[in-house]
């Protein structure tokens, strides 16, 4: 049987998660001595990209009534085609998708998975627990499995295939679910598709001030985020904020500035791969979470950090 991945992306472009989904599938694939079926919803984008990370068939999904994402409607359409494993995004629409489709499919739910599994008779996989701060080996024994990959902990790997793409229109039914409002981030890079993230807290004293942090996001090629008081308070749009109670992300990099680094902070950025802790305050917790810490002034050291990194790239 083969594994089934749904490949998510925006306003038809796949999204580097869709890929990172793939490349998971296709693991599990190799594993299993199967292939790889993608499966996604109204794509503008060409089957070939999805080819290159392992998918030898696209099942494109047409449908207006899927115009505008709703997690009961996709879940729908899902389950008309897909069966057995099926690998989703950890991202804040796939991982709304996930569990409804678990239960139409009558399947075992896996979520924030972040390695290949270590078995697949019976299926074996290593996912985040306890808001990030821990591991465990989540273990499915029935046929029908739903495994959410968290975002830039598996990675994007290529593996070129020759693929077919079958065109499905579909029929679903939204009664008793109302769309209210769709807020679009405002930055030019999707917060949890980002490689570098620049953060800050209430250390900055006012949203004023916040030229400087993105100046250095834009001379770093990053996405811009915000600590939740920062939210709270209207200084930034809550779709920055990063934490418990916000987006979980997992960058390459994130720089925090001004931002004490309060455990509900931490759980929503504990997976990055390299952490840059700058605040005034030495004591401050973040730092015994930091790979890099820089004690100082951040209205004299961010300036003076985005200036030498523009003349390293003018050279």
């Amino acid at each position: 049987m083969s594994i089934f991945v749904y490949t998510e992306n925006i306003n038809g472009n796949y999204k580097k998660a869709a890929f990172e989904a793939v490349s998971y599938a296709k693991a599990i694939a190799d594993k299993s001595g199967t292939d790889v079926v993608a499966v996604s919803i109204n794509p503008a984008d060409s089957a070939d990209s999805l080819y290159k990370y392992g998918a030898s068939k696209v099942i494109s999904l047409k449908s207006e009534a899927l115009k505008n994402f709703n997690a009961k409607a996709y879940a729908e359409a899902l389950s008309s085609v897909v069966e057995g494993v099926v690998v989703l995004p950890h991202s804040t629409e796939a991982s709304s998708v996930a569990p409804m489709l678990a239960v139409v499919k009558n399947a075992a739910l896996i979520t924030n998975a972040v390695a290949a599994p270590e078995s697949v008779s019976p299926l074996q996989v290593k996912r985040k627990a306890f808001s990030g701060k821990a591991f465990m080996i989540a273990e499915a024994t029935g046929e029908n499995v739903i495994i959410t990959v968290a975002q830039n902990s598996f990675g994007v790997k290529e593996n070129p295939v020759s693929g077919t793409e079958e065109t499905k229109e579909v029929s679903v039914s939204a009664d008793g679910i109302t769309v209210v409002n769709q807020e679009k981030a405002s930055g030019k890079l999707d917060l949890k598709e980002a490689e570098i993230v620049v953060s800050a807290g209430r250390g900055m004293k006012g949203p004023e001030n916040w030229g400087m942090i993105e100046d250095l996001a834009n001379t770093l090629g990053a996405a811009t985020a915000c600590s939740k008081p920062v939210s709270d308070i209207g200084w930034r749009p809550h779709s920055e904020h990063v934490g418990q109670t916000g987006k979980a992300i997992a960058p390459n990099l994130y720089v925090a500035v001004g931002i004490s680094g309060a455990i509900q902070h931490l759980a929503g950025v504990n997976s990055s791969k390299t952490i840059v802790v700058i605040n005034n305050d030495a004591e401050a917790p973040f730092f015994k979470s930091a790979d890099y810490g820089v004690v100082g002034d951040a209205f004299q050291i961010i300036p003076a950090l985005t200036e030498k990194i523009k003349a390293l790239k003018a050279h």
